[in-house]
């Protein structure tokens, strides 16, 4: 089964309140549908989604809006402090190349499929990032939005003031140039080969501000915050994205082929070469959910049910006891004679 790159929700910090905000409800709506996201997951705690869902979420809005430039409209307000533990451990970091150093040695714990180097030529530095999905649609607004969250971590350590020495942007160049190059503050390049963030290399020494008493934070903490490394298969992806559903309520398998940018039809024929289908992981991800529910919450076994999307607690019980082996009423019974550690 080959590869589905997936990228932290977090990335799309934001966007939905800049949707709604200048496009209404009914566009957001529309573009959440077409991402086969729910919007609980975009906007809620850290996990991870298809790149393909982000770039259709992004591109939906842009067509709804009628504006090319979509992407640079949400590039001022991309910040990897928005990132979670992964942006925290960036911006401990005592100076910009280290905290580009600690970008790099996390990324796993961020996306998969991208790439992110730091090189130096003569007096400039390099900072670049590569999505798995450039050239997808979409992708034209999300390299901007990848420029402005590089730039923000440059930003961190030197001065709201500081500008690039350029930008460059792995897209085609635009009918008009001076939109970016007023959004960015410094020349923009076009057709690159990687998106890049170019700056005087004197300032990876520059320390950043005085950081606020909070506590420190390591890359086992982002690898927690991110429930692990991301998932580096399409089974993985789609189990994690079924997973989200679970917490949503509602399992679906339409909106989780959307979500991978693939037919109903190639989701059900990868999944059976893997030796498994789409109800086998829902039972599966919908067992793992109750167990958590019934181990950590004192909710009614009536409520984890309607939590869970069944219709009702004896058709819970029965999935649950055929997925465990055991009754609910059972596990939360044994969990509760257990000794105190």
């Amino acid at each position: 089964m080959s590869t589905t790159p997936v990228i932290s929700n977090l990335t799309l910090h934001g966007l939905p309140q800049l949707i709604r905000r200048e496009l209404g409800e009914r566009t957001l709506a529309r573009a959440v549908r077409a991402a086969g996201v729910d919007l609980e997951v975009i906007e809620g705690e850290s996990c991870f989604i298809p790149q393909a869902a982000a770039l259709r979420l992004i591109d939906t809005a842009a067509r709804a809006a009628g504006e090319a430039n979509f992407g640079l409209l949400m590039a001022p307000q991309m910040d990897v402090a928005n990132y979670g533990a992964y942006g925290q451990y960036i911006y401990a970091a005592d100076t910009l190349g280290v905290a580009i150093g600690r970008a790099i040695e996390a990324l796993a714990y961020h996306s998969t499929g991208d790439t992110m180097t730091l090189a130096t030529r003569g007096d400039e530095a390099r900072y670049s990032y590569g999505l798995a999905l450039a050239g997808h649609p979409g992708y034209d607004h999300a390299a901007n939005v990848a420029a402005g969250a590089l730039s923000s971590v440059c930003r961190h350590f030197l001065s709201g003031s500081w500008r690039p020495l350029r930008i460059e942007l792995d897209i085609p160049r635009p009918r008009h140039a001076a939109p970016f190059e007023d959004m960015f503050h410094c020349p923009v390049v076009f057709n690159a080969p990687t998106m890049t963030v170019v700056f005087d290399r004197g300032y990876l020494d520059a320390c950043g501000p005085a950081p606020a008493a909070a506590p420190i934070v390591t890359i086992t903490d982002v690898a927690r915050d991110r429930r692990g490394v991301a998932p580096r298969d399409t089974l993985g992806v789609i189990s994690e994205h079924i997973r989200l559903q679970v917490r949503g309520g509602s399992i679906s398998l339409d909106r989780t082929a959307r979500a991978m940018g693939i037919s109903i039809r190639t989701l059900q024929r990868e999944l059976n070469r893997e030796g498994t289908d789409f109800r086998s992981l829902a039972n599966t991800a919908r067992a793992g959910r109750a167990t958590e529910l019934l181990r950590h919450t004192d909710v009614s076994i009536t409520r984890v049910a309607a939590e869970l999307g069944y219709s009702t607690p004896a058709n819970f019980s029965r999935a649950f006891r055929s997925a465990t082996g055991l009754n609910p009423s059972a596990l939360r019974a044994a969990e509760r004679t257990l000794p105190m550690q």
